[in-house]
């Protein structure tokens, strides 16, 4: 069985190498809608897959730190990082480009080691991450499963190269657990840009 969780968040960004000029060339901004998928052939002890309520708690924090922020990409122009840095106070700089493909690969990669984190509490078992869906627009979306967030070909994403201002990180309600997440040790002491 599948079920599916729905979350939404608004960011800017700018896809560079793409073929449109005005999408490779100027911030621009979505109203994202980001669909979770989980699997198993079982449920628990409340009948079902994994609780909603669970979803919300342990998965909103991650989302929602994409949300009015500027995404970037680690490999742009180093300059053009540091204005976007220093003129925002909520950004992610992310190990690939902030498409709607990487989105997914990114988000995938995140709740799938979130997903590995979190205690079992109502006899769920072989919960899954099946898919998740990035819509940028109303009519575009990228889907990603596991095959596609841990291909090499379509880019490294190691979750330590995912950097957060220090704005998203106060707004973390579970800052130990999302150190966790990013394998960082020094999560609660970011460096200061």
């Amino acid at each position: 069985m599948i079920i599916r969780k729905l979350f939404k968040f608004e960011n800017a960004h700018i896809v560079r190498g793409c073929s449109t000029i005005k999408c490779r060339s100027s911030v621009h901004g979505h109203s994202y809608k980001v669909e979770l998928l989980f699997e198993s052939n079982f449920l628990d002890n409340g009948q079902m897959v994994y609780d909603f309520g669970l979803m919300k708690q342990n998965m909103k924090d991650l989302v929602e730190s994409f949300d009015h922020a500027i995404a970037l990409w680690g490999g742009d122009d180093a300059e053009y990082l540091q204005d976007m840095k220093k003129h925002s106070a909520r950004w992610v700089e992310l190990p690939v480009s902030p498409s709607a493909e990487q989105f997914s690969r990114v988000i995938f990669v995140m709740i799938d080691k979130l997903l590995s984190l979190t205690s079992k509490i109502n006899g769920e078992k072989e919960v899954k991450l099946n898919s998740v869906i990035v819509h940028e627009t109303d009519t575009g979306y990228a889907q990603c499963f596991e095959v596609d967030a841990y291909s090499k070909e379509m880019g490294d994403i190691d979750l330590r190269e995912i950097l957060f201002s220090k704005q998203i990180i106060k707004d973390f309600k579970d800052e130990k657990l999302w150190g966790k997440i990013l394998n960082e040790e020094e999560f609660l002491n970011p460096v200061s840009v």
